[in-house]
């Protein structure tokens, strides 16, 4: 005999009266808020084993009422307008899985103005409107999740603000965005050009029609800015962080990297230094035998490095409706866990009390300091002796030169691996090789990122 596992749960486990299910006003019922739906409902004796009262969701915002009807059916009440959702009387959190930072932006403050918690997996979102939304919802004493915001199943977010507490962060690195990553993988793996890479990523999905986002390396920045906010306690600087995306990233020098011994990756970095932090989102070399080498196809893969707990190392799918569904309702069951807790004795939102945070100040470009990937073009390659002698002049220190043997059909390639330099300098000596007659063509230059050990 088929038995409700809510009502056994509630039976054998009974509750005081004050938990009542947890209500929430659901604004978007697309591929997230569809995974969302499903999860709750399929599992919603584990979720209710774990947070100790029910969730349910009561109204649902969608601009197709009919197709939302056909996802959550008859008991659940249908809007097109999300502000009712945000003033709805009977709601106790609203979750916004529409997308966007316009009108979602004015959905979330009329939440929280209306004392509403927020659970969101919006990272655009919160990556240019974060400051006003967090304080908002300080000042009215509610609480803004969005662990599906970052990485979707990797609970990262909650990693830094609970389970390494104890430490003073001392970098955040890895692959926040999947679709980059998946091209990647398929350019290193196939020998294919980013353009029919990025063609088979559209195919099958892991690319939208208009991937710019994810190419150009926003997407990234996005999440990258909300890890930096918690492992180190800085604000929200989205703005501040240097962006590259792999748009312009040939297969030659992914093969290449190969030849040397790494692997070309987009990698979102946060680095603190005495003086300020690293934000950057960047193309770069990683040791092929690293941890993140391995991280394939449309996975995530994120980094830290702690005082205490030294590095560990977080893995997952970053993209996918109950995927991301997992972290959304992760973040419910937490704010169900609320009922009352006083809001200064809960998980701060960026993983540090407010008056804790610092404005620590973002290294700007020209002032980052690294290790680089160079691919000279030329007309010979006995001119390998050039290009090092000419690297010498301009005070470069070089780890290694070789010729390219990947594509001999290809003009003569000069490889060079160099040690630790600024970006400036690394700007002027592109610059010096770019104008120097045994050049043939462009010289590309890459980070090389192998101090994350």
């Amino acid at each position: 005999m088929y038995r409700d596992p809510v009502q056994s749960f509630q039976s054998e486990h009974p509750s005081p009266a004050s938990l009542r299910p947890l209500r929430v006003g659901m604004i978007g019922i697309g591929t997230v808020g569809a995974g969302t739906f499903r999860v709750l409902r399929r599992n919603q004796g584990e979720i209710l084993a774990r947070a100790g009262r029910g969730i349910e969701i009561v109204i649902v915002a969608a601009r197709n009422l009919g197709r939302a009807a056909e996802i959550v059916g008859e008991r659940v009440e249908l809007t097109d307008d999300p502000l009712r959702v945000a003033s709805h009387p009977d709601v106790d959190v609203v979750v916004e899985v529409a997308g966007g930072t316009g009108p979602a932006r004015d959905w979330v403050l009329a939440a929280i103005a209306h004392g509403k918690h927020v659970v969101t997996a919006n990272k655009a979102l919160l990556a240019v409107h974060g400051a006003e939304i967090l304080e908002a919802a300080h000042q009215q004493g509610v609480a803004v999740a969005y662990e599906g915001a970052v990485a979707v199943s990797i609970p990262i977010v909650k990693a830094l603000r609970e389970g390494l507490a104890a430490n003073r962060i001392e970098w955040v690195a890895g692959i926040i965005n999947g679709t980059s990553n998946f091209i990647l993988s398929k350019m290193r793996d196939e020998a294919l050009d980013f353009e029919t890479a990025l063609a088979e990523a559209q195919a099958l999905g892991y690319a939208e029609a208009d991937p710019a986002f994810d190419v150009e390396g926003t997407d990234a920045a996005h999440k990258l800015a909300l890890l930096a906010a918690n492992a180190f306690g800085m604000p929200i600087r989205f703005a501040d962080a240097q962006v590259e995306g792999i748009t312009s990233l040939s297969r030659l020098d992914v093969a290449c990297a190969g030849q040397l011994g790494f692997s070309v990756k987009l990698l979102g970095i946060a680095r603190r230094h005495a003086h300020g932090v690293e934000l950057r989102v960047q193309p770069a070399l990683l040791p092929a035998t690293h941890m993140l080498a391995q991280v394939h196809g449309s996975m995530n893969g994120v980094m830290v490095k702690g005082d205490a707990a030294g590095l560990t190392m977080y893995y997952g799918a970053g993209a996918g409706s109950e995927q991301t569904a997992s972290a959304v309702i992760a973040d419910l069951v937490d704010v169900a866990r609320l009922d009352g807790t006083l809001a200064a004795q809960r998980v701060p939102h960026l993983g540090f009390q407010a008056h804790a945070v610092r404005d620590l100040p973002v290294i700007r470009r020209t002032d980052v300091r690294g290790a680089y990937y160079l691919r000279v073009p030329v007309s010979d390659v006995d001119q390998a002796d050039a290009v090092e002698a000419l690297l010498a002049t301009l005070q470069v220190p070089v780890r290694r030169v070789e010729v390219a043997t990947v594509q001999p059909d290809v003009c003569a390639q000069i490889l060079v691996l160099t040690d630790v330099v600024k970006q400036s300098d690394m700007d002027r000596v592109v610059q010096a090789l770019h104008t120097h007659p045994m050049a043939t063509g462009p010289v590309a230059t890459l980070r090389v990122e192998d101090w994350m050990a």
